[in-house]
């Protein structure tokens, strides 16, 4: 979590440093500070709270200058408060350094510095490699020609935990130092200027051409241009990379809130996600970039899918559609779990890491772990420079566009048909027919029209959500494909609308679950017409019977659920594995809906940020 950008070039940084840091306030916004070199000494302006906030004090208070670091802070080391936003300063009040990691020995580090004499000033940890920065600058020859970058690759080596940062110092007013470990930091290469930024999105207005920065990687820009060390035994090397720039990509819009327009963006984010990988003439999915030839692809005997969050909600979803499809088992590991577990696991296991960003900390551990002990792994995300594209064998890329909002939507829909087009896949290379095959695709090519039919209902899922605006907690149902999404319809509840959710396999009710139905409770069940509609049936009527209210998202045409359930939200007629998709586009829009009536912040929930790039 948290934004960094920083910039040195010819022109002022300031306006450029706060361009950067709004398309990055999704990575955390309890507080955000800048700091620029003005030729004369270090300037810091520091605020509490929204961007806005930092951009209403450098008004009045401008900082000028042409070589600037700026952060936007998801608060993990002492609470958000202005003395604890970044960037932090050392003892000497010269060197300003902004971090995005955890510094997982900080208290042994400032324990050595206090005992030298320095006095801190916070409760951070970046506080505390900041001194240890300063404190090896100090020790070094005023002469020297590369101190600040000798002075970060001194404090580095003593550090342990994860870290992208950008230091900067008015000693050597033409220098900053990026430095990157388990935590993204990115290389913007212009003509007569450079940036360094958490995200590519930061810096894509101004140059489309970008080197990610690999683990123990530390980057030097002057005037002149940058240098590349590492403090690993790797020979540095940095692999440039062009990108696309479309200017209103990740623009609002006519929407009030990206959230909304990501989710109706969901018709062209499925279209993407499938686009070239349906193969009609043999009625199966190609995926090239699984790097699997069809005897590996055949020889795979089990697989574990791993995730946090939404993505291992997809996950679950995923499992019942490749056991279904493919009959391949499939287990679901959360990626902290597995990580740190001794999970048995033969040689035919293949793993598959789900990340949005690519950047999720417990997923990339989770990736590793699974490499240290010989087994393939493939990975599901949607950035293509990302660490998990880099550390995998082979994946699949969502290609669903940028997700501004927190709360993920259209990056677990098109998460999703990417199980359905593996489970298509490997199903085709066991037992599948092709007129099975050629059922599925033309299930897949429906979907988006499908989509587009469930937002049309926006309006009358708004007026659900004013009757029960008032509601504090709610329970969701669902079974088998329709369990997952369950689960992610709870969570974006709760994630934006700070409403008490839970998600629960529909059958579980009459095991300590039904104790928490009344008439002030609304149960949400999913019931499409499926093989599991008439059990889902009878653990709805248990719920009427003692007075629960009763959302069921339901498949269009059935009459019969009208008697049964207080409201309706109905989802076009699907085969059980593309039907969780179109519920979970009616789950969005009813958390969404649910936040704005209750004046909620939708994009930009508190406490959450997006990418949890820390453990």
């Amino acid at each position: 979590m948290c934004g960094i950008v920083a910039y040195l070039g010819d022109k002022e940084a300031q306006p450029l440093l706060l361009e950067g840091l709004r398309r990055l306030e999704y990575r955390g916004y309890d507080s955000s500070g800048m700091a620029v070199l003005n030729g004369k000494g270090l300037e810091v302006v520091k605020k509490v709270g929204r961007i806005q906030q930092l951009e209403r004090a450098l008004s009045g208070q401008p900082l000028h200058g042409t070589l600037g670091i700026c952060h936007t802070r998801w608060a993990t080391h002492g609470k958000a408060t202005e003395i604890n936003a970044h960037p932090h300063t050392d003892a000497s009040g010269k060197l300003a350094i902004v971090h995005n990691g955890v510094i997982e020995n900080y208290g042994t580090l400032k324990k050595k510095l206090s005992d030298k004499g320095f006095q801190f000033r916070t409760e951070t940890d970046t506080e505390v490699l900041a001194f240890l920065i300063g404190f090896y600058f100090d020790t070094l020859n005023s002469e020297t020609e590369n101190r600040l970058e000798m002075a970060v690759m001194e404090a580095l080596r003593e550090v342990t935990g994860t870290y992208g940062l950008v230091a900067i110092h008015e000693d050597q007013p033409g220098v900053m130092v990026g430095a990157r470990r388990g935590s993204p930091l990115v290389l913007g290469i212009g003509p007569h200027e450079h940036f360094l930024a958490s995200d590519v999105s930061a810096v894509a207005a101004h140059t489309q051409t970008v080197a990610h920065l690999r683990d123990f990687d530390v980057v030097t820009i002057d005037r002149n241009g940058y240098r590349l060390k590492s403090l690993s035994q790797n020979q540095a090397g940095l692999e440039i990379s062009q990108i696309e720039y479309q200017s209103g990509v990740a623009e609002m819009g006519d929407f009030p809130h990206f959230m909304l327009k990501e989710i109706f963006e969901q018709p062209v984010s499925i279209q993407n996600a499938v686009r070239g990988r349906l193969n009609l003439e043999e009625s199966t999915a190609q995926l090239g970039g699984l790097n699997l030839n069809p005897q590996e692809l055949r020889e795979i005997d089990r697989i574990v899918i791993t995730a946090c969050g939404t993505a291992l909600h997809a996950g679950m979803v995923g499992e019942y559609i490749i056991e279904s499809l493919a009959h391949v088992p499939v287990e679901i590991e959360y990626a902290s779990e597995f990580r740190l577990r001794n999970s048995p696991m033969d040689r035919r296991t293949l793993v598959i890491a789900v990340s949005q960003s690519g950047e999720t900390e417990d997923t990339l551990g989770a990736l590793r772990e699974a490499r240290r002990k010989g087994h393939r792994v493939l990975g599901i995300c949607n950035n293509v420079a990302s660490t998990l594209a880099r550390e995998t064998d082979g994946g699949v890329y969502m290609y669903a566009g940028p997700e501004v909002s927190v709360a993920a939507t259209k990056s677990f829909t098109s998460q999703t048909i990417i199980f359905v087009l593996l489970g298509l896949l490997l199903g085709r290379m066991r037992f599948l027919s092709a007129s099975q095959g050629r059922g599925i695709i033309e299930a897949i090519e429906a979907l988006p029209d499908q989509i587009t039919q469930v937002l049309k209902q926006s309006s009358h899922i708004r007026d659900i959500a004013k009757k029960y605006s008032h509601s504090h907690s709610m329970l969701f149902f669902g079974r088998q494909m329709q369990y997952g999404i369950a689960l992610e319809g709870a969570l974006k509840m709760k994630e934006i609308s700070y409403i008490h959710a839970e998600g629960h396999p529909t059958a579980e009710l009459k095991h300590g679950i039904i104790a928490l139905v009344d008439e002030k409770t609304p149960s949400v069940f999913l019931c499409p017409k499926d093989g599991a509609y008439d059990k889902n049936i009878n653990n709805l009527q248990q719920i009427k019977a003692r007075k629960g209210p009763v959302i069921a998202v339901a498949t269009e045409g059935n009459e019969e659920i009208v008697q049964h359930a207080d409201d309706v939200i109905f989802i076009p007629e699907a085969p059980e594995y593309t039907a969780p998709i179109l519920s979970v586009v009616a789950l969005q829009l009813f958390a969404y809906h649910m936040a704005v009536i209750l004046g909620k912040d939708v994009d930009k929930p508190r406490n959450l940020a997006k990418s949890v790039t820390v453990p």
